[in-house]
Parts: C-alpha cells; sequence; structure tokens
C-alpha cells in the first residue's frame, strides 16, 4: 500500500508487504483454519443457518424463518449474506461462518491501518510538559508499524474474538460493522490537524512543478480525504443497526458523544460530520427493511424485534441470562487472557485527569483516549443491561487492543535510561503487570486442569469426559501453558521483559492449534455428529406426512441438515399431552419418528421395546417410529 502510494521509498514497499502478510497469517490460523471441519453448534448458530438456509428457498428476504415459524431475533444482514454465500459456495459450515470469519479480517486489517498512522501520537504529547514545545514529533521508523502489528494480534489472538469470528451468529458482524464505523469516525475527526504530507508520502519540499493542479485520486487522496472517513462511518453504523438493531447507532452515539464532550469538540466535529447528509446515508441503509418487515408482519414484528428482544433485555432477565454485576469484568479477564492484565496500566498512562492539557493537544494524538470512551461506554452500558451474555462485550475488544498496543509500544520503544543499557524504563504499574501475566496464565492452565477432572458426563455425549482424558489433549494445552508460564517469569528475573509480548503470541498461538482446536473437534465427535447423522437418516426413513419430533430438549442443527421441519418440547410431559391431542383427532398418517435419549422415550410411556420400531442409534440418540393410537388414554391405562 505504501509502495502504492511513493514509488520513492522501496522500505514503505517492503513494511507494507510485511504487514500485509502478517495480516493474513493471523487471519488465516485465528479465522479460517478448520472453519468448516466442524458441525454447526447447537442452538444458535443453527437458527440463523436455516433461516439464512430459508430465504435461498423461498426467495423471502424480508421476512426471516425458522422451522416453519418467523425468527425476528436479528435483523437480516447477517442472513442476507450467509444466503449469499450459499449462492456462491453451496450450503454448508463454510457458508455459515464466512461472513464472520471475513468480518473479523476487515476489521484486524482497519486496525492495523489506523495504529500504523495514529499509534505514535499518543505518547509523545504526555511525555512532553506542560506548555513546552516537543522537540520532535516524528515516531522512531519501527514504532507504527509494530504498533499496528501488535493491535491487530492481540485483537485477534484471544479466546473471545477467536470463538466469535469462527461460529455463524450475527455478534462479529455486529462488531466488524460498529468497530469500522468508530474507526472511521476517528479517521475523520484526526485528519482535521493531522500532517497531509504523513498520508501522501510526499514532503512539502517535493512537489514537482505542476503535480499540485493534477487531480489525485490516489489511495492517498482517500485516505486523507476528511469526507470520506465520515460517509464510510454512517454506511457501516447504518448496517450495524441492520445487523443488530437499535444498539447498532445507540453505543457508538454513547462513544462518541461522551468522547467529544470530554475533549470540548462536540459543536464543532458535529458540523464537519455533515449530520444531515450522514443521516440520509443512515435511513437509505437502515430504514428500508424495517418499513418494508413492518409492513409484512405488522405488530407481531414491532412486539417481538423492540419490545422483547430490545427493550426487555435491557431491563429484565431474559432467557435466565441474569448475571452478578462483576460479570464482564470476569469475561474481559478471562475472554481477552492474557492481555486483560495490562489494561489497566494502559488506561492509566493515558492521564485522562490532565484533561485540560490533552483537549489543547491536536486530535491526531487521541486515538488512546478515545479508545478509553470506547471501550468504558460498551462496558458500562452492559454492566447496567439485566441481560447479560459473554458475547455482548465482543464490540469493547478492538478498543482494549488498541490500549494494550499503544502502552506496548510506548514501553518498547522509550529511550533506555542509561547509555548501552537494553533495558527499557517501564511506564508505572507495568512490572506488576507482567507478573500479572504470567500468574495468570499459570492460574488458566490449574483451572482447565481441574475442570477436566471434575466434568460431569453431558447426556448429549456420556462418553466425551473418558474420551477427553484419554486423548490427552488435556495435559498438552497445561503443558503449553506452563512453560509459557514459567519462560515468562524467566524473562522477568533475567529483565528481558520485550520478549513477553513475542511470548505471549507464540504461546497462545500454540495453545489455539496443538490443544483448544484438537478439543473443538473432539467435542464435534461426541456432541454434533450424532445429530448430524439423524439428520442424513430422517429424510430418508421418513413418510410421506410423517411429523418429526424432538422430545425433552432442543437441537436445531436437525432441522438445518435434515432441510425439515421438527417438533420441539422441552419436556416429555408436554410431548406425550400433544401425541394424546393428535391421537384424538385421528390425524393421518397413523405414526410419528420420535428423537430422544432412551430415558425420554420411557418418559413417554414407551418403557418397552416392542411398542415402537427403532430406525437408528447415533451417540446418546435413539430414533424411533411410533404408532400414535399408542398414546390414547384408552390405550395406555395399562401402563
Amino acid at each position: 500500500m505504501r509502495w502504492m502510494l511513493n514509488h520513492r521509498e522501496p522500505q514503505g514497499a517492503i513494511a507494507w508487504a510485511l504487514g500485509i502478510i502478517w495480516l493474513l497469517f493471523i487471519g488465516a490460523i485465528a479465522f479460517l483454519w478448520k472453519l468448516g471441519d466442524v458441525g454447526l453448534i447447537d442452538e444458535t448458530e443453527p437458527l440463523f443457518a436455516e433461516a439464512a438456509r430459508q430465504m435461498t428457498v423461498t426467495d423471502d428476504w424480508i421476512t426471516p424463518y425458522f422451522n416453519q415459524e418467523t425468527r425476528f431475533d436479528k435483523p437480516p444482514l447477517i442472513y442476507w449474506l450467509m444466503a449469499i454465500a450459499y449462492r456462491i459456495i453451496g450450503v454448508n459450515e463454510w457458508a455459515v461462518r464466512l461472513p464472520s470469519a471475513l468480518s473479523a479480517i476487515g476489521l484486524m486489517a482497519l486496525l492495523f491501518l489506523t495504529l500504523r498512522y495514529f499509534s505514535f501520537s499518543p505518547s509523545l504529547p504526555l511525555s512532553t510538559p506542560p506548555h513546552q514545545p516537543q522537540k520532535n514529533t516524528q515516531p522512531p521508523a519501527l514504532k507504527p508499524w509494530i504498533a499496528a502489528g501488535l493491535a491487530a494480534a492481540i485483537w485477534a489472538l484471544n479466546i473471545q474474538t477467536i470463538a466469535w469470528g469462527r461460529i455463524g451468529v450475527s455478534d462479529m458482524l455486529l462488531n466488524a460493522c460498529m468497530g469500522g464505523g468508530l474507526l472511521a469516525f476517528f479517521w475523520g475527526y484526526a485528519l482535521q490537524d493531522f500532517p497531509p504530507e504523513t498520508l501522501s508520502g510526499k514532503t512539502a519540499d517535493y512537489a514537482p512543478a505542476g503535480e499540485a493542479e493534477k487531480p489525485d485520486k490516489s489511495l492517498a487522496f482517500w485516505l486523507r480525504n476528511q469526507g470520506f472517513w465520515y460517509g464510510l462511518f454512517y454506511v457501516l453504523i447504518g448496517c450495524a443497526v441492520l445487523t443488530k438493531g437499535p444498539v447498532g447507532i445507540v453505543l457508538p452515539g454513547l462513544i462518541i458523544g461522551s468522547f467529544l464532550l470530554y475533549v470540548g469538540k462536540f459543536w464543532q466535529v458535529v458540523g464537519e460530520m455533515r449530520i444531515w447528509r450522514g443521516l440520509g446515508i443512515f435511513l437509505a441503509i437502515a430504514l428500508p427493511w424495517y418499513i418494508l418487515v413492518t409492513l409484512a408482519n405488522g405488530q407481531t414484528y414491532l412486539d417481538s424485534f423492540f419490545g422483547y428482544h430490545n427493550f426487555e433485555r435491557f431491563t429484565r432477565v431474559v432467557n435466565r441470562h441474569g448475571e452478578p454485576w462483576y460479570f464482564y469484568l470476569v469475561v474481559v479477564l478471562l475472554g481477552f487472557a492474557p492481555w486483560s492484565v495490562y489494561l489497566p496500566v494502559a488506561i492509566a498512562r493515558l492521564r485522562l485527569i490532565q484533561r485540560d492539557r490533552l483537549r489543547h493537544q491536536p486530535r491526531f494524538t487521541h486515538l488512546g483516549i478515545f479508545a478509553f470512551f470506547w471501550f468504558a461506554s460498551i462496558f458500562g452500558f452492559f454492566t447496567v443491561a439485566v441481560t447479560k451474555l459473554p458475547s455482548y462485550i465482543l464490540p469493547a475488544l478492538p478498543a482494549a487492543a488498541i490500549l494494550v498496543a499503544l502502552v506496548w509500544a510506548e514501553f518498547i520503544f522509550k529511550p533506555s535510561p542509561e547509555r548501552g543499557n537494553t533495558n527499557r524504563k517501564m511506564p508505572d504499574g507495568f512490572q506488576i503487570s507482567l507478573i500479572a501475566n504470567w500468574a495468570l496464565i499459570a492460574i488458566i492452565a490449574g483451572g482447565l486442569y481441574w475442570v477436566s477432572q471434575t466434568l460431569e458426563p453431558d447426556p448429549a455425549m456420556p462418553n466425551f469426559p473418558a474420551a477427553l482424558q484419554e486423548s490427552g489433549l488435556v495435559w498438552r494445552g497445561v503443558g503449553i501453558l506452563i512453560v509459557t508460564a514459567v519462560v515468562g517469569v524467566l524473562l522477568l528475573l533475567r529483565r528481558q521483559n520485550r520478549g513477553a509480548i513475542a511470548l505471549n503470541i507464540v504461546g497462545f498461538m500454540a495453545f489455539f492449534i496443538f490443544a483448544l482446536m484438537p478439543v473443538y473437534l473432539l467435542v464435534d465427535t461426541h456432541r454434533q455428529l450424532p445429530v448430524r447423522q439423524l439428520a442424513e437418516i430422517i429424510p430418508a426413513v421418513k413418510q410421506p406426512g410423517e411429523e418429526t419430533i424432538m422430545v425433552a430438549f432442543e437441537k436445531p442443527s436437525l432441522v438445518f441438515y435434515s432441510h425439515l421441519p421438527i417438533s420441539f418440547f422441552r419436556r416429555s410431559t408436554d410431548t406425550r399431552r400433544y401425541l394424546q391431542q393428535v391421537a384424538q383427532e385421528n390425524s393421518t398418517p397413523p405414526q410419528v419418528l420420535i428423537v430422544g435419549y432412551p430415558n425420554k422415550i420411557k418418559g413417554l410411556g414407551l418403557r418397552e421395546s416392542y411398542q415402537y420400531q427403532l430406525l437408528a442409534e447415533a451417540g446418546n440418540y435413539r430414533l424411533i417410529r411410533v404408532d400414535k393410537q399408542l398414546f390414547l388414554p384408552q390405550k395406555n391405562s395399562g401402563n
């Protein structure tokens, strides 16, 4: 990219080439490697996948359906992208998850680009005493590249990001749209006083005669075009609302509003953003579908989507997802490990209490401040919300990655206190963070071992605990983490602290590749494979008009893989009452297919094998055919 901007700088071309290779490497490992090797994970992922498949079957791209019922949980952008992927590469796991994976990679690339240009600036003014001119505003040549590479790796290489970047639901797409929109806003905000030659690759002295008069439509032109970035912000926020609903604009509004009030530039920036033009762009993207789906479904849609899935989730516990107030502290600490331990020192280095000085600095020095308001607003918003899920905090992680990358870049490139001393003077609290880094990894290793030893058999995969022990994967994962922690302690004792960042990256990737992914595949074999096997059998044995019932639990993947409607009942008693009803109605055909565990089948009153026809067994599931007349009260009295 730099090579395209300035052919006279081959070193810049090499740096961009290495940066692109780094992004491709991280993205391939974190989000694309074995993406389609694991079946869809019940319960949420197949709901999205099947709703998207139904769009390709019915050609109704307005009202989402699952299992012959409307699904108003989420707006349609994720369904549309999955459906397009189905048309291109077929109906499979790759197509389901590709929108999430590409969204993650796209956001990672924009993070890299942003840190490449704005990472050096926040630390320089903070190290300069007030009212004294800066002697040098140019960063070390490698500093922005290192910071950009770190931000990309830190954001991608953690459990939270990898988990949601490899699953076919709307969370990563929302994260990319919202995060990309916020980064686009910061570009527009920062370009107001950003040195233009920094993006053009040309200094003021280098301007051949007549060149200034030529229209500039190069990549550099778009990078330094403030209107382009503000326009991209409106586009992406419109897409965020089309992905998850009102939260797609409420959170960015909260973040940007609080940030602008802090730096004292609210009305000035609002004027620059051309709000009315932006509102037109936003509404043109977000509004049409909401109008069409309301016209098609009326009050039913409004009550379900805006009432239940938005307002009620914020104000009361939905689906038993109520958690204590400190829930997201734990989620960030473990889900963003090991980088989470550096967040306190990263926030402290911003010196936010020195507001008067910060607000008078150039805008392009405000990336760290903006990242803080980004992280704090999302963290605070969902802490206040009554319904809590781990995925809700995902949009805060790009900001967390920016904060941690900035503090690491400051430490790596901080001048040595003594001539010839290779150690850098640490920011306040950094030593404690390093100790916490290796302690947290050791604690996680111990926790994994403890969980593996106390794992209770799941009815869906009763043999999994034994299989996990026999595989040796737990010991492999614990060993990788312990070795990482021990080497980290040795680096700490030898004062080779800059190696900690590389050790974290290498250790996490080794843990992911050699332990976590094999366990993931093992879980799929025991938990999801039996459902897929039955889904292949059901269409082959199902008679015309014959109903299929899943008793006592819900596995939506059975619908996706069988391409058939399935009736789900949470309890055996509910299933029995339903079968008694249809038997009394003398509905045809006279038989029904039932999927369930052996004990749940007994719970229906079918205690003897001669009362039903066993068609297939897979894992702990049975597929049987039963005569409905068995459930008539007079037929059942002797059981």
